[in-house]
């Protein structure tokens, strides 16, 4: 079991930890031109296509959870409809983004302070960029599919493909053919591609026999659509939970100024980084315990769970070891204002607590969405949700008889990183204690 888990684990945090780069590369290029509105350019822009493309994460994690468990009962047909399913979805939402690309601009920058040079550069980005969503979602089908059919080593080389891409085809755009924001754009968006076209080359060359005899109408008939949708419903929710807590965390954080927008988002890289390794082990999560659920061998799915624990608890505690022995040292090297590094260090502690208070969230998502419990995904996110609104705008506690600097304060920092962890942790409690649930039922005591 456990060669089995890092066999699907390690190629995910390969995968995750390439994520960060092609934003990173677009900033590298920017940070050379001859005004730091690139920048903020760059930046307003990754923020617009993180707010859309976060809504349709249903199209990858509900295609591994309904992929894997078709893959568990032998179900080539099943497999192949979801497939299916997810494309024609996918590229519809995509199509929709591209006929509505002008209001969505429009109203997307209603809710963006910026100054009017980073304005028109973002806007001249997202012009281009936003071609590529046939793309992103195609491949969100893609990986999610390749995911639930045990194969997480082809999401790691699609994702290679488009950073190599990215960086060359920016590169000539850019210094060859002298173009500055629209080069950038237009190498992510040969990127975007170029990942499409990766993911297609090795679907045909690995799984083709696996759509001899399958028809799109059967897939789309209404029994199927509406159980893919059911599923998915439950995730796009749970989303829109996830991007408000994320959203007013950094928008809690920017009204302290600054200064102290700069140290959450230096500390937050802490918090990704162990996401990204976390995450591998629960995309481990989503193609076994589909996979066993499909299949029916609920004592194998138990061991699963316990063995999956066991890795993350390891990650858990390697982690908080590293961020307490090095996380200054690390930081340091992402900044060299010594007023960020002075005040992080007055946040840090919440920091080392991260890694405890999130493993468990991370790994149950995967395991829910292996066994396609989405409702209780959402729940869970649901609850708490409520628990961050309610630790950062609820009624001021009483310490000693006198109200507590964090409790009275509208804006404290130490209260959002309070409310925060406090999210995290709920996420994971909940989720337990309905798996629990889930654990009781008479087929799943085999």
């Amino acid at each position: 079991m456990n060669r089995e888990i890092l066999r699907l684990a390690l190629p995910s945090i390969i995968s995750n930890i390439t994520v960060p780069l092609l934003g990173l590369i677009d900033v590298a290029i920017t940070g050379h031109f001859d005004s730091t509105a690139y920048i903020g350019a760059i930046a307003v822009g990754g923020l617009i296509f993180n707010m859309l493309y976060w809504n349709f994460g249903f199209l990858r994690m509900g295609t591994s959870g309904l992929t894997a468990q078709a893959y568990g009962r032998g179900d080539a047909k099943g497999q192949m409809n979801i497939l299916m399913q997810a494309m024609v979805v996918g590229l519809s939402a995509a199509l929709l983004l591209l006929l509505f690309t002008s209001p969505i601009e429009s109203l997307i920058f209603l809710f963006i302070d910026t100054s009017p040079q980073v304005a028109e550069l973002a806007s001249d980005y997202y012009r281009i960029v936003i071609f590529g969503a046939p793309a992103i979602l195609g491949m969100y089908a893609f990986n999610g599919w390749f995911i639930g059919m045990q194969n997480t080593r082809y999401p790691m080389f699609i994702a290679i493909i488009m950073n190599v891409v990215n960086i060359g085809a920016s590169l000539v755009l850019v210094y060859i053919f002298d173009m500055k924001i629209e080069g950038v754009a237009l190498g992510t968006l040969i990127a975007q591609y170029a990942g499409l076209f990766m993911a297609l080359g090795l679907w045909l060359k690995r799984y083709r026999g696996i759509g001899r005899g399958c028809r799109i109408s059967d897939a789309l008939n209404g029994f199927e659509l509406k159980r893919f949708f059911t599923l998915n419903s439950a995730i796009f929710f749970r989303t829109l939970c996830l991007i408000a807590v994320t959203t007013l965390f950094t928008w809690v954080g920017g009204k302290q100024g600054d200064t102290i927008l700069a140290v959450n988002t230096l500390l937050m890289q802490l918090f990704t980084i162990f996401s990204y390794i976390l995450d591998g082990f629960a995309y481990a999560a989503e193609s076994l315990v589909g996979r066993f659920t499909g299949a029916a061998t609920y004592a194998l799915r138990r061991k699963a769970i316990q063995y999956l624990f066991r890795w993350s608890a390891m990650v858990m505690v390697l982690f908080t070891v590293a961020y307490w022995l090095g996380g200054s040292d690390f930081l340091s090297l992402l900044t060299d204002n010594d007023e960020v590094l002075n005040l992080s260090e007055h946040y840090f502690y919440w920091v080392l607590a991260v890694p405890l208070c999130g493993f468990s969230a991370f790994l149950w998502d995967g395991i829910l969405i292996g066994a396609t419990a989405t409702k209780e995904m959402f729940w869970a996110m649901l609850i708490a949700a409520i628990l961050f609104f309610a630790t950062l705008f609820g009624v001021p506690f009483i310490v000693s008889g006198e109200a507590s600097p964090m409790w009275s304060e509208p804006y404290n920092n130490h209260r959002l990183w309070l409310a925060f962890l406090i999210y995290l942790t709920t996420r994971g409690v909940v989720q337990h204690l309905l798996w629990r649930r889930e654990l009781n039922r008479p087929d799943s005591t085999t």
